[in-house]
C-alpha cells in the first residue's frame, strides 16, 4: 500500500505567541508538527502495520521544516519530501499549497492520502479537500475511524457530535480528527533511524511550476489577539438581593435587558 501524509509545520499554540505589526512574530515562536497531522501520521503507520506498504510524508515550506519531517520519520514514516518554496514564494495560502502538492502528486502512485482536519495556525481545513478535487479522487474529512478491506474503505466521521458511517473505495484522501488514535512518541531507535531515512527536496522548478500559477488567491490584512476579558463580579447577600442586583447589572452595565 502506497501511503502519503500531508504535514504542516505550525507554531505551538501552547506557548506564548506575540504579534509584530499585525503579524505573528516567528522569531521567538516554538514550532511543531500540526497536532491534527500527527493523527494522520499515526494512522498511516497503523495502516502500514496492518497492510504493509510505504509511508511518505510531504510538506510545503522552507529548510526549517526538516526538523518536523525527521520527527515524522522517527515516528515510523519511511520517506519524506520537502517542497521548498523558501527562495521562490514569499506568501502562500491554501490554494498555493494545494496546487504545489498536486504538482508533486501527479506522477506518484498512491492508495491513500492522509492529512489533518485543520491546521491550528489557520484552521481553514481546505488543503486536503482542495488536493482531492485536483486529483479527482474521493475525500472524507474529520474521520474518527478507518478500516480498509481490500479496495473497500469503511469510515466513521464526526458530524457536530454525531457519527456518520461512510463506505467508499481506494484511492482516497481523508483528514484526521481528534479521537482517531493516540499518536506515538518517537523512540530512541526511531530517532536514530530517521537520520538515515531519505528526505527528498524539491524546488518549484523541479515541479515545472510557474510562480504566477500558484499565486495566492487571498490576502491576510491583519492578525490580532482577542480582547482581554474583564474581571468577573461575585454577588453577595441573600438570593433575593443577588437576583435584584443581577437584573440591575444586566440592565445598566451589560444593557441586555
Amino acid at each position: 500500500m502506497n501511503i502519503y501524509v500531508l504535514m504542516k509545520r505550525t507554531f505551538d499554540t501552547e506557548e506564548k505567541i506575540t504579534l509584530d505589526n499585525g503579524a505573528i512574530n516567528v522569531d521567538g515562536a516554538e514550532f511543531i508538527i500540526n497536532p491534527y497531522d500527527e493523527y494522520a501520521i499515526e494512522e498511516a503507520i497503523r495502516l502500514k502495520e496492518a497492510h504493509g506498504g510505504e509511508i511518505t510524508v510531504v510538506t510545503v515550506g522552507g529548510e526549517d521544516c526538516e526538523k518536523e519531517l525527521r520527527t515524522a520519520l522517527a515516528m515510523g514514516a519511511d520517506k519524506a519530501a520537502l517542497i521548498n518554496i523558501e527562495d521562490d514564494i514569499e506568501v502562500t495560502d491554501q490554494f498555493t499549497t494545494a496546487q504545489l502538492l498536486f504538482e508533486y502528486m501527479q506522477d506518484k502512485e498512491y492508495d491513500i492520502i492522509l492529512g489533518g482536519n485543520v491546521a491550528i495556525d489557520g484552521g481553514s481545513g481546505q488543503v486536503g479537500p482542495r488536493l482531492a478535487e485536483l486529483l479527482d479522487i474521493p475525500q472524507v474529512t474529520t474521520i474518527t475511524k478507518l478500516e480498509i478491506d481490500g479496495e473497500t474503505v469503511t469510515i466513521e466521521r464526526d458530524v457536530e457530535g454525531d457519527v456518520e458511517i461512510i463506505e467508499t473505495s481506494l484511492p482516497l484522501l481523508v483528514t484526521a480528527q481528534q479521537g482517531l488514535n493516540d499518536p506515538r512518541y518517537p523512540s530512541l531507535p526511531g530517532i536514530m533511524k530517521a537520520k538515515k531515512k531519505p528526505l527528498d527536496e524539491y524546488e518549484i522548478d523541479d515541479l515545472d511550476v510557474d510562480e504566477d500559477d500558484v499565486e495566492p488567491k487571498t490576502k491576510t490584512l491583519e492578525v490580532f489577539l482577542p480582547a482581554a476579558r474583564g474581571a468577573g463580579k461575585v454577588l453577595e447577600g441573600e438570593t433575593e438581593d443577588q437576583v435584584k442586583e443581577l437584573v440591575s447589572l444586566l440592565r445598566t452595565e451589560a444593557k441586555v435587558i
